[in-house]
């Protein structure tokens, strides 16, 4: 059964279908049009909700660097200490998740992030600012790599490029919702006696509070206790996911402990680790760097958006292209390169117009990189191996995010400006490209083309 090339997204009558009645790739179609409106929403909120109380510090630091006193370098350690705690626990949050099922742990994750992120609210100085920068990682751990996984047990392979194109338009998509929403929520300073910040915090942790009692409600763990599907859907689903799962063991059935050593998935960490660096190096200190643009702080927010939208249209550009190729690797590489470009032109254009396109280029391509990138780990992992392999890759590939703002403030503070700064951006880029380049032979084959794996349908 071959797969259709492209699906578009419409409103489907909730009535049960019917195989004999359609043609077999209507049926399927239909089917995977069914599963995106049924998860896709509420696992595209919750994300979107998770990144807005992640970078939301981003914006709040236009004031709470000067209340509190904190230099370039403070923050920028503070903003990536988050990831620390992330990465520690990872790898043992995705295990529980696939213990437990993902309905209750995802609930958790957001409940426990939700009220810590509350509590960044009342940060009084250097120490505060870290140990809860650092428990607000360890709450979050294993969300992402806890969906994406998620993903695996519900969507066919041939579908994933797109459908995780669709989950990371949550990310620009709440860098710019974040940035708008927290540069407008800074002038309440001084409402009810607390800083523009300290509300920042508070009102936007509420969501994710609320969004943990709408998981444990209606999330479902997996198609074959999905009510909403048809016994004959749930038939053709899990024996789809099941031939994958068997066509992956039946090449290689690796343990959890060789996953984690497997070589493909040392590269793929590599490179995931280098392309966060930019991309968390560049969100952080959005703000930041169009503030020098002279802007207000609402202005700013609004102005810091524009990449993040651009980088939307990108994800859906490379996740069609993706998909529809069967290619991964060159997909991977041409938009770390257009990555590259763009922090280069911006370095060199100062506080400009210009240099703010030319950050849109290169948030164009670092968000390009990943619907290639993710649907690559379930090609040669399942089960166990794939919960604790995707965690590891997702794991070691964050700890970017603490490198990246780490250094960009250190730059920052040192030069008294953010263009050697957006250099060792584009040096990363750069770089995320080049390891998937000169990977070796037999991991490129693994994650280069998936259309010789459709044939054999």
């Amino acid at each position: 059964m071959n797969a259709p090339k492209a699906f578009e997204l419409k409103a489907l009558e909730p009535k049960a279908l019917e195989p004999e009645a359609l043609e077999p790739k209507a049926f399927e179609t239909a089917i995977i049009k069914k599963l995106c409106w049924r998860i896709l929403p509420l696992v595209l909120v919750a994300y979107c909700v998770a990144y807005v109380d992640r970078a939301n510090i981003a914006v709040a630091a236009l004031t709470m660097n000067k209340d509190l006193g904190f230099s370039a370098f403070t923050y920028g350690l503070g903003a990536g200490i988050f990831f620390l705690g992330y990465v520690m626990f990872e790898v043992p949050s995705n295990l529980v998740l696939e213990r437990v099922g993902a309905r209750r742990w995802i609930a958790r994750i957001m409940f426990t992030w939700g009220i810590l992120s509350a509590a960044c609210a009342f940060i009084a100085g250097p120490k505060s600012f870290f140990v809860l920068r650092f428990l607000l990682g360890v709450a979050e751990a294993g969300f992402f790599p806890g969906v994406v996984l998620y993903f695996t047990y519900w969507f066919p392979d041939r579908y994933r490029g797109r459908i995780i194109a669709a989950l990371f338009l949550a990310v620009p998509g709440a860098n710019a919702l974040s940035n708008v929403a927290s540069g407008a929520i800074l002038e309440m300073n001084g409402v009810l006696g607390l800083r523009g910040w300290q509300w920042v915090f508070l009102i936007e942790a509420a969501p994710a509070i609320i969004l943990s009692l709408v998981v444990l409600r209606t999330l479902v763990d997996r198609p074959a206790l999905a009510k909403w599907l048809s016994a004959d859907e749930r038939q053709w689903l899990e024996g789809e996911l099941n031939e994958e799962r068997a066509r992956v063991e039946a090449r290689e059935r690796l343990t959890l402990g060789k996953a984690l050593m497997d070589p493909r998935v040392i590269n793929l960490s590599i490179i995931w680790m280098l392309t966060v660096t930019a991309g968390y190096g560049a969100s952080f200190f959005m703000p930041q760097i169009v503030k020098g643009l002279g802007l207000s702080n609402l202005m700013t927010g609004v102005a810091s958006a524009i990449p993040f939208l651009v980088g939307m249209i990108a994800l859906l550009i490379w996740g069609w292209s993706t998909d529809r190729t069967g290619e991964r690797r060159w997909h991977l590489i041409s938009a770390s390169v257009i990555g590259a470009v763009g922090f280069v032109a911006a370095g060199m254009l100062g506080s400009s117009f210009w240099a703010l396109a030319a950050m849109s280029l290169a948030l164009a391509g670092i968000y390009g990189v990943r619907p290639a990138f993710w649907p690559l780990p379930s090609i040669f992992l399942s089960g166990t191996a794939a919960a604790g392999g995707i965690a590891l890759i997702n794991s070691v590939g964050n700890l970017g995010g603490y490198v990246g703002p780490f250094i960009v403030g250190w730059i920052k503070d040192s030069t008294n400006s953010f263009e050697i700064a957006l250099y060792f951006l584009a040096a990363c880029s750069l770089a995320s490209g080049a390891v998937a380049f000169v990977a070796n032979r037999a991991c490129g084959a693994q994650i280069g083309r998936l259309r010789g794996l459709a044939e054999t349908r």
